[in-house]
């Protein structure tokens, strides 16, 4: 037996074509599912009970479980747990122009960024589609409205689950299931090279955002591990690709690190890497996190660094700060609910 949030629409199609039914079946079960929100097949009121008998011998419902939820303005953060009692994380943003979620794609990470409290906690699996799909489910029923748009940057790296990942993806995006367009879709990687050559084949308008976070390999080395298996100029060589075959705009994250990463030079070095790319850098201010020494830096420095930018027209963005009274960092609510 499948669980339902793990099928795509396709391979439900093909579902019913190989049991020589109706594949129009299909269009009625994704709309039940994903439109009216159903929790059994029994609650299905437009297909025979043959139907639905045979989808209950094939098929089951399952979703994770919210067990925490904290809240600040515009923001609401959610730990859910698994059915093997992990725990994951997603956050929901409201902007001016949606509500935005990003999710988690593995139970931690194994990237060993050294900043970040997600990779703290050492991966232990992939989550599964459902476990993806089910998140933004279960936060729309929360809140009582509508995402628009989706980030997969939360626990874990996307690209170490990528076949997960596209048929989440694929899952979302689809007209008949939660029907999120393609270009409100951003999936993050800290740089693993091949998946970001496979991605710019993907046949779907999705955004790709590349964590980055120093302008040049010793500084990246020092803090991306995965810096020392694809260095600057592989990632960047791998997105002029993406770029050239795509014709899509990349985002590059920067996470400012006070003393670290947030000097002059560093913003001029970064400037000399980007020039001329289809490109912009959002800058984002450090969430701080009692496990991590790194802070977050000052005002003044964030504001320099992007003026740098600015000036040799390189499109730049300063995140909006989010969630001062919870947990805000990726895996700082698992962390400190798994240590107590």
């Amino acid at each position: 037996m499948q669980n339902i949030y793990n099928v795509t629409f396709e391979e439900l199609e093909k579902y019913f074509i190989d049991k020589n039914d109706k594949k129009f079946k299909a269009v009625q079960v994704f709309d039940w599912v994903y439109k009216k929100r159903i929790k059994s097949f029994d609650e299905m009121r437009n297909v025979s009970k043959q139907t639905i008998k045979d989808l209950n011998e094939n098929f089951y419902f399952e979703k994770l479980s919210i067990i925490k939820k904290q809240e600040d303005t515009d923001v609401k953060k959610y730990l859910f747990n698994l059915k093997d009692d992990e725990k994951v994380e997603a956050v929901v943003m409201y902007h001016d122009y949606g509500t935005s979620i990003c999710i988690s794609t593995q139970v931690g990470c194994n990237m060993g960024c050294k900043f970040c409290e997600s990779g703290r906690l050492k991966k232990v699996r992939n989550l599964e589609v459902y476990e993806m799909v089910t998140q933004i489910l279960l936060v729309e029923e929360d809140i009582g409205q509508r995402i628009s748009h989706i980030v997969l940057m939360g626990i874990g790296e996307p690209f170490d689950n990528y076949d997960n990942v596209i048929k989440f993806i694929d899952i979302v995006n689809s007209g008949k299931g939660l029907d999120i367009g393609s270009r409100h879709i951003t999936v993050s990687t800290c740089g693993i090279v091949p998946k970001i050559k496979e991605f710019s084949n993907y046949d779907k308008q999705v955004n790709l955002a590349i964590s980055l976070h120093a302008p040049n390999n010793e500084l990246r080395n020092s803090i991306m591990n995965i810096n020392k298996v694809y260095k600057i100029e592989d990632i960047m060589a791998s997105v002029k690709e993406y770029i050239a075959k795509t014709n899509r705009r990349v985002t590059f994250e920067y996470i400012l690190l006070k003393g670290i990463n947030d000097t002059k030079k560093c913003a001029l070095e970064l400037c000399d890497l980007l020039k001329g790319l289809n490109c912009y850098v959002n800058l984002i201010p450090y969430n701080e996190t009692s496990h991590i020494e790194y802070k977050k830096s000052d005002k003044e420095s964030i504001l320099k660094f992007y003026d740098i930018l600015k000036k040799n027209n390189i499109g730049v963005t300063i995140r909006r700060e989010f969630g001062s009274k919870v947990n805000a960092a990726c895996g700082q609510l698992r962390s400190h609910y798994e240590e107590g």
